[in-house]
């Protein structure tokens, strides 16, 4: 694969990111009964992500969307007015013109925010010595869930649903959880997602009180090694653009393949 930016490594990297969601959210909706109210549909080329029982715009976006899908946006609009769900448009600078965006500028929306996406050919990398990382058991998704909660500076009482929804996958397809200690103390989490030999570094947190002792960076590396390992010849991950998360990223060799622009209604 031809590792220099270009539409068709874009379209790749965009792909990885549906591939990721939509298995988790999938996973979710198999549960009985689908108390969180997952529901995806595709619109065109673009995929429309719901989880009415999780707030938030992780869980609540489009993703995908391309030049001529302007016709199925009213359809769009449709879907997430019935859940009474925010719409969130992801859109990539490789697929969308400016007669896309003139367009939704025009239909009431604006773009507010920015997200990085990153990517890297498979290589060896390990982290620190004087940390220790292993793949989460089934009965440790609690000590995830704390450390996922405090990380993100979530409330205390989505601890439950935080294990829930992330224990569903440890026995999926591609998916592997990761367990940071400091001297034998859990620090910090990982998540890798593989598929059709990609690799997606999916969620991570550390708390608080570990930050700024390596332990991201060991769990980045530790996953590309992993995943390489496993026959994974491309590497993708998502950051805030500028945030320490891309810091740690691009020092373990990621590149910047672009920034996505949030479009949301006014």
């Amino acid at each position: 694969m031809n590792m220099v930016m270009n539409k068709e490594l874009a379209h790749v990297l965009e792909r990885s990111e549906v591939d990721c969601l939509h298995s988790r959210l999938t996973a979710i909706k198999e549960i009985a009964g689908n108390p969180m109210g997952v529901e995806i549909q595709t619109f065109g080329s673009a995929t429309a992500f719901s989880v009415k029982n999780i707030p938030g715009p992780s869980f609540n976006t489009i993703k995908g969307l391309k030049d001529g899908d302007e016709k199925y946006i009213d359809e769009i609009i449709d879907f997430y007015n019935g859940k009474k769900i925010p719409l969130r448009f992801e859109l990539t600078p490789g697929h969308v013109s400016s007669t896309f965006l003139t367009y939704l500028s025009e239909i009431g929306f604006y773009q507010n925010d920015f997200h990085t996406t990153l990517y890297a050919k498979g290589h060896e990398a390990k982290g620190e010595k004087n940390l220790s990382i292993h793949e989460l058991k089934r009965d440790e998704f609690e000590t995830f869930a704390e450390i996922y909660t405090q990380g993100f500076q979530m409330p205390s009482f989505l601890k439950k649903g935080v294990a829930q929804n992330n224990e569903i996958l440890h026995d999926k397809k591609g998916w592997t959880f990761y367990l940071g200690c400091i001297d034998d103390e859990p620090a910090g989490i990982g998540v890798l997602f593989m598929k059709d030999n990609i690799a997606t570094l999916a969620a991570a947190a550390t708390t608080p009180q570990f930050r700024n002792k390596g332990i991201q960076s060991s769990l980045i590396k530790h996953r590309i090694y992993h995943a390489t390992q496993k026959g994974c010849n491309l590497l993708v991950s998502q950051a805030r653009f500028g945030s320490t998360s891309q810091n740690n990223m691009e020092r373990a060799g990621f590149k910047l393949g672009y920034t996505k622009s949030i479009w949301i209604k006014k």
